[in-house]
């Protein structure tokens, strides 16, 4: 579970100064508010991915119930075919042409990864959002490209499910994207980066973890992206889900080569996936066509 965040909680962090500061002060107190008032939900986005969510949830859900529900949004339904079909998750090209086909080929978390693949493009067109393109655009790349990495540290290097390490990947910047939609209403927030970079790296992940919960996402899920950014971690016993993401983000998020010995030293919990500078970078290099089509596939 996420930690009970409360606005007094803030106060004791920062003062207000300048003009700017009070900005930022005062939409951290509400970040705060909102977490500690309970369910949070993600500004913008579609229906949609609370129904699927419920439908894979509920066991009595058999599959021609899941099809109607995906077929109701037809544009999400023709981004899961186009998944179903892609390089990435049919080597084969052996194509599928009708929607059970397509869940049946990919999987319930791919069915779940298509859904906020869908969700993030309809609020990139949302007229609340305009002027942010780019940002979400480029959280959205960050999203895609954890996710691709993470699906192959899974599958190449342990036991964990690539098609939910893949969707782990992709939920872990949702509190990122919360922030950024929550900011729209305040862009002066978006006049000092570094200051916007610190309220994100402060509440991203409390954040992401209330709207997981909120979307009755797995406990493994929840806990995996929570961990995500935590190098301190206990790294006995075998890899699990929060390693891999742990091992995607960290890759993803990697801006200079030379600093990726000292990285993965820090991060104790990598030490179960045996990755060391010159496995990364062999991972790296053997995996670029798959991690090509991935991001493709998910567009």
């Amino acid at each position: 579970m996420h930690p009970q965040l409360t606005a007094d909680a803030v106060t004791a962090r920062a003062a207000p100064g300048s003009a700017e500061q009070d900005i930022a002060f005062s939409f951290v107190r509400e970040l705060a508010a909102e977490l500690s008032g309970g369910k949070v939900e993600l500004p913008g986005f579609p229906h949609i991915v609370m129904r699927v969510q419920r439908v894979l949830s509920d066991p009595a859900a058999d599959m021609s119930r899941i099809v109607r529900v995906i077929g109701g949004e037809p544009v999400l339904a023709t981004q899961l075919m186009r998944m179903a079909n892609s390089a990435a998750l049919n080597p084969g090209a052996t194509p599928v042409t009708d929607l059970r086909s397509a869940v049946a080929r990919v999987g319930l978390d791919m069915v779940r990864s298509a859904t906020i693949a869908f969700a993030v493009r309809q609020l990139r067109g949302a007229p609340a959002l305009r002027g942010l393109e780019s940002q979400l655009g480029d959280l959205w790349k960050r999203s895609v490209q954890v996710a691709s990495l993470s699906f192959v540290i899974a599958r190449r290097l342990t036991r964990v499910m690539a098609d939910t390490a893949l969707l782990c990947g992709l939920l872990q910047g949702v509190g990122r994207l919360y922030i950024l939609t929550r900011a729209s209403n305040h862009r002066s927030l978006f006049r000092d980066a570094a200051a916007y970079a610190a309220i994100e790296r402060a509440w991203h992940l409390s954040i992401a973890a209330a709207l997981l919960e909120n979307w009755s996402m797995a406990d493994e899920i929840v806990q995996a992206v929570q961990e995500s950014e935590n190098y301190e971690r206990d790294s006995r016993g075998p890899a699990m889900l929060a390693d891999v993401l742990l091992a995607g983000t960290l890759l993803a998020d990697l801006d200079d080569p030379q600093n990726l010995r000292s990285k993965l030293e820090a991060a104790r919990p990598l030490q179960r996936l045996q990755l060391d500078a010159a496995a990364c970078e062999t991972l790296l290099e053997e995996s670029a066509l798959e991690i090509s089509a991935l991001r493709e596939a998910l567009g």
